[in-house]
């Protein structure tokens, strides 16, 4: 896990704060395929990914916490949820560190689906009268399909953003010295 600086707490809010206000503002007033997008779990799945776990649930409760009151929601909702996406976007970094270029479509979608149903069912549980039908499904796959479609410039916005603060990845840096050749034990043979 990265070292959690000033810095990188700083430009977090920051991003946390324009992202909840362009989401309220202007996202959630466009509507594409009958559903709009929603970028609150691609941006906290995005932190989870490049912060680790933890900064990645913390990022995500706030935000969460942020989204709960600028809508006037039940409180704590979108927090559980997004808290549960950060945190396991977090642990995929940490357990396997995924290099690949669709990762971030694919933890997009499913931080998408996780929030959406994980949201749906806790409205449920606290008895919050919602109607349940195949049009909903729909929507939900819908609103899967297209956030799949913007992670990608969502996660390359996050990590342009945040990349400045976040220490080296000593990871990555080992990884990579072995690809360009020279330093291998193997050459030396």
């Amino acid at each position: 896990m990265p070292a959690v600086t000033p810095q990188l707490v700083l430009r977090m809010a920051v991003m946390g704060v324009l992202v909840v206000l362009v989401q309220v503002a202007a996202v959630s007033q466009v509507q594409l395929a009958g559903t709009n997008a929603d970028l609150m779990p691609l941006v906290v799945a995005a932190v989870g990914l490049l912060c680790g776990s933890i900064p990645g649930a913390i990022f995500g409760f706030a935000v969460g916490l942020f989204v709960d009151t600028a809508l006037v929601q039940t409180m704590g909702l979108s927090s559980l949820v997004y808290v549960v996406a950060g945190y396991a976007a977090g642990r995929l970094r940490e357990l396997r560190d995924p290099q690949a270029a669709v990762v971030p479509m694919v933890v997009g979608a499913l931080a998408t689906a996780l929030t959406t149903v994980g949201f749906g069912l806790m409205n449920f549980l606290l008895g919050i009268d919602a109607p349940v039908s195949w049009l909903l499904l729909r929507q939900i796959l819908a609103q899967v399909v297209l956030n799949a479609l913007i992670a990608l410039p969502v996660f390359a916005l996050v990590r342009r953003w945040l990349s400045p603060v976040l220490p080296e990845d000593p990871r990555r840096r080992r990884r990579r010295a072995y690809t360009t050749g020279g330093l291998s034990p193997l050459s030396r043979a």
